[in-house]
């Protein structure tokens, strides 16, 4: 069964926009997980446009599902992560001034580097995870870093899933038939919605996680949070 991680940062970018509290952050998360999100993930940014490092601070000890910390792995990302112990930790090749993620690692030139963050991780206790693109060759070699999982960067599968579904999900099936071949976990999210997130559930091979965020979060201004993460959470349910 795929669990559902529910990423929050539209509701700090909102409260951002305005200063204050409101929306609430760490409401936004102890009320995901009680309408039934099987984790909570943020993805805090240098210029903290929207979680912040105290957020993810503030959020952890009301955490009872699973918490996932994704970032690039700067030194004050490491920091963080060390003082949190989250249950997981995605690793994304964002330099600070991306808008989104928008392109896996280079899992061969990254593999020293990748290597050694990862160990770091692990030795605390923490589950890791880096984002690859749907390319068999990254995923093979990302099993050479010590990784327990990885995220498949899913926008293509979506820009492409209107026009042909099938063509759409074709490398995704390769990448996660590869992570398995390697002994890799699998998670996939970006652009991940209701449109086209349970014909991708059902044909990815032992997928594990999927984390959504601006499609969940945006659904919810018109259904409300609770009934569109129960909504979602149909989606993966077959």
């Amino acid at each position: 069964m795929t669990r559902l991680s529910v990423n929050i940062n539209k509701i700090a970018t909102l409260r951002n926009a305005r200063g204050g509290n409101i929306p609430n952050v760490i409401k936004a998360a102890i009320d995901s997980q009680r309408f039934g999100a099987e984790g909570i993930t943020v993805h805090p940014r240098p210029d903290e446009r929207h979680i912040r490092y105290q957020d993810v601070r503030d959020i952890k000890p009301i955490i009872t599902t699973e918490f996932n910390i994704e970032g690039y792995p700067s030194e004050s990302f490491i920091e963080l992560v060390l003082n949190v112990i989250p249950h997981q930790v995605t690793l994304v090749p964002d330099p600070p001034e991306a808008l989104t993620s928008n392109t896996g690692w280079d899992t061969i030139k990254n593999k020293n580097f990748l290597s050694k963050v990862i160990s770091l991780f692990q030795e605390h206790g923490i589950r890791t995870s880096i984002f690859v693109n749907a390319d068999p060759e990254m995923v093979k070699h990302a099993a050479d870093t010590g990784t327990n999982r990885i995220e498949l960067y899913t926008e293509p599968y979506a820009s492409g899933f209107p026009v042909n579904p099938e063509k759409a999900i074709e490398p995704f099936v390769r990448a996660a038939e590869a992570a398995q071949q390697v002994g890799l976990g699998l998670n996939a999210g970006h652009d991940l919605n209701l449109d086209n997130l349970n014909y991708f559930a059902r044909n990815i091979p032992n997928l594990q996680e999927t984390s959504i965020g601006h499609a969940l979060i945006s659904d919810a201004l018109y259904f409300g949070l609770e009934n569109t993460i129960q909504m979602y959470l149909r989606q993966l349910r077959f």
